[in-house]
């Protein structure tokens, strides 16, 4: 009895040890080819973990002989086919993983007689048709992942059922219709994954008492109605609120202060409002939200003026959307304090007046979008001090005066947008040095003279170079030819 794996040439005899020998050896190793059927024989085999491998071929339908098997991980590989119904005979296993594989077909009926499965993670696969409810029957179960898959139909509600499940995750997939509103009554949940489907229904407003334990949800990209649930300021220990591009509407719900410990709050493209002349006022907040990392409100219907008190945001805030809305006024030097920003955007609104010298103190800035709005005045020479900077838009705005020579310390930028502006003045020999400048150069629409540096020939990685519409004059530089 050998050959257990058709891998690398290694050959292990059926032994008692074997499993021992598995677990240790191939766990995150560089295995290719098949799983023998072989693999039957080794009836004391307890765990077997392949993860990370380069497995191909089908599952053999020999696993159904480890009866003994209480972990079997098998993820991020390349295994295709179906899952084996007589995996149902493994009646020990605590732990299924399958994940980012490409297995397909249906998930078989015969899971469910998995009563001692505590994990079952078949994300990211091919597996179509529905969610069997039987899976119901699985009471032991604490994650459930079925995520990114092909997945049909509506969620089952037997799914509710499950009473000690914390974690489930029924992302990118293509499930249709209301959640069941016994899903919102599982109050072991801890995170709540529905996002980048086509489900549909209002969100309950009492979701924060229903689902006690939550530490976050993903709902983004479905079509849910109804307004913010009332009752999220419930939730003092969550981290996760993810509701983007859905058809939300009404105001900010009051309690937003009340989420300490919250890190991601993404309510980006849908229809909420400002309450009253609140305007952007319910940001203030969020201030007592100290580990907020992730903060987006763009592209709703928010209207009044960027408050000074941005400043008090988490100092560890790394991401911060707010385009797309109907954000009037000057932004406030006040900017400058959110220290650790690495994206800022504040593209397609009205803000006027000039950009902030203080955004130069933004010195982890990757990505600068101040596009599309009615921003004028000269382009200050602190966003020189942006040497992280990998992408800058000040496109479509009212900038005039000459671009900083300063833009020369972007060593790290990859595309620059300043078209559909006043600039005048030549064009910075500095911008034609940059080493990664690879995506575009876009300076058109401008009043930008004099001919053109001889260093332009040096951009030889960049894809799109648009200088059209300006005052250029003289030849072309040879160093382009």
């Amino acid at each position: 009895m050998k050959t257990c794996l058709h891998a690398t040439g290694l050959v292990f005899s059926a032994t008692n040890k074997s499993s021992e020998l598995f677990d240790s050896i191939f766990r995150t190793s560089e295995l290719t080819g098949s799983i023998s059927p072989h693999i039957g024989n080794l009836s004391f085999l307890e765990s077997l973990q392949l993860q990370k491998n380069q497995l191909t071929g089908e599952l053999p339908y020999e696993f159904g002989n480890l009866f003994r098997l209480r972990f079997l991980n098998l993820s991020f590989n390349s295994l295709e086919g179906v899952i084996p119904r007589n995996i149902s005979q493994c009646k020990q296993l605590r732990v299924l993983d399958l994940m980012q594989n490409q297995i397909s077909g249906q998930i078989p009926e015969e899971i469910s007689y998995l009563t001692q499965l505590q994990v079952l993670n078949l994300g990211r696969n091919e597996l179509s048709s529905s969610i069997p409810p039987s899976l119901a029957n699985i009471s032991s179960l604490i994650d459930l992942n079925l995520g990114t898959n092909k997945l049909g139909n509506s969620i089952p509600s037997d799914l509710a059922l499950l009473r000690n499940l914390k974690f489930l995750d029924l992302t990118i997939n293509n499930l249709t219709g209301s959640v069941p509103p016994s899903i919102y009554n599982m109050s072991s949940l801890v995170y709540l994954a529905l996002a980048s489907n086509n489900l549909s229904g209002d969100l309950p407003g009492d979701i924060g008492l229903t689902l006690p334990n939550l530490l976050g949800f993903n709902f983004c990209i479905n079509k849910f109605t109804g307004t913010i649930p009332w009752s999220l300021h419930n939730l003092t220990n969550i981290q996760i609120i993810r509701m983007a591009h859905n058809l939300l509407h009404g105001t900010i719900p009051p309690g937003l202060g009340n989420l300490p410990k919250l890190k991601m709050y993404n309510i980006g493209f849908n229809r909420i409002i400002s309450s009253g002349k609140e305007g952007l006022n319910f940001l203030e907040l969020l201030s007592n939200s100290t580990s907020l990392d992730f903060l987006a409100i763009d592209f709703n219907l928010f209207e009044g003026v960027v408050p000074n008190s941005i400043g008090n945001l988490s100092k560890v805030l790394t991401k911060f959307f707010m385009g797309g809305n109907n954000i009037y006024g000057t932004i406030p030097p006040s900017i400058g304090e959110l220290r650790g920003l690495q994206l800022l955007n504040l593209s397609y609104t009205s803000v006027s007046g000039e950009i902030p010298k203080e955004i130069g103190q933004l010195k982890e800035l990757q990505i600068l979008g101040l596009a599309d709005s009615n921003l004028s005045g000269k382009i200050p020479i602190s966003l020189g001090n942006l040497q992280k900077l990998n992408r800058i838009d000040l496109s479509r705005n009212e900038l005039e005066g000459s671009i900083p020579t300063t833009f020369g310390n972007f060593q790290n930028l990859n595309s620059m947008d300043l078209s559909d502006n006043r600039l005048n003045g030549s064009i910075p020999s500095v911008i034609f040095k940059l080493p990664k400048l690879s995506a575009f150069l876009n300076l058109s629409q401008n009043y930008l003279t004099g001919p053109l540096p001889v260093e332009i020939g040096q951009l030889e990685n960049v894809v799109t170079i648009n200088i059209s519409d300006n005052k250029i004059s003289g030849n072309i530089p040879e160093s382009i030819g």
